[in-house]
């Protein structure tokens, strides 16, 4: 038995805990070191059990607090090459960080077997992290332009999802940013909107995947009420039922102490 807890999600942030056997490992470092310890705490969560950080890209929504939490708790960091590259010029990491590469293999630890999988988004060699564990599986992919062959490939039968779910298409056309942002948004190397995630999770029920949690929303063009209607609709409209075939939840802005137990 596994569990996910969701810590951030959104643009101001993003962090997520998940744990086999008592130990962990967090995906991403969003908010300052601070949040993320007292998000930890909030959620029993004892510090020792992270095995290890891994980043999915550099930017400052996902790593915010990462040099000073990893370097405070001694915990090892892993991305790919072109993020950890990023990461040092941007001073994400420093000489005290205990970095390390995601090898094509993945990486084995106490508790779980990680690996790696591309995303397209406007960053240096984003990706998202497909989990392993003694009985069950996971995946995480968010900041994605597309649902590319491989990210699809990556997702498929795992018991447990988190999947961006980031705008609505119609409060994004309509909202204030202006066009370049807009277009930015909508683009191969921008973010995945509620219609493409929802038309998705049929195809993952199909495979086994039992747990969804919709993350990343955009606070301007996205409600976390539009996002888990348009999902649910979708799942509903295949036949499948809630309770029964999935469970169905929108990650927080910030922890409210809920865990997914997969």
């Amino acid at each position: 038995m596994a569990k996910l807890v969701p810590l951030f999600s959104g643009s101001q942030g993003n962090s997520y805990y998940i744990a086999s056997s008592g130990k962990g490992v967090l995906i991403d470092v969003g908010r300052s070191a601070k949040q993320i310890t007292n998000a930890l705490l909030n959620n029993n969560i004892e510090l020792s059990t992270i095995q290890a950080i891994f980043i999915t890209h550099e930017h400052i929504d996902h790593v915010k607090g990462l040099r000073v939490f990893a370097n405070r708790h001694s915990i090892p960091v892993f991305s790919t090459q072109g993020t950890l590259r990023e990461m040092e010029r941007l001073n994400y990491v420093d000489e005290k960080t205990s970095c390390h590469l995601i090898q094509s293999g993945g990486v084995d630890l106490d508790t779980m077997h990680v690996d790696s999988f591309p995303i397209s988004h406007d960053c240096a060699e984003g990706c998202g992290y497909r989990i392993t564990m003694n009985d069950s599986s996971f995946a995480l992919a968010t900041d994605l332009g597309y649902l590319s062959g491989e990210v699809e490939q990556a997702m498929l039968g795992c018991d447990a999802v988190v999947i961006e779910s980031n705008h609505d298409l119609r409060m994004l056309q309509m909202g204030p940013y202006p066009y370049p942002l807009k277009r930015r948004i909508m683009s191969e190397k921008g973010h995945l909107s509620n219609a493409v995630c929802a038309e998705f999770l049929p195809k993952l029920v199909k495979s086994g995947t039992k747990r969804f949690v919709l993350a990343h929303l955009s606070r301007e063009n996205n409600m976390p009420e539009i996002a888990y209607r348009e999902s649910l609709n979708e799942l509903t409209i295949n036949s499948m039922n809630i309770g029964e075939d999935f469970t169905l939840d929108v990650a927080p802005v910030e922890t409210m102490g809920k865990s997914i137990v997969f």
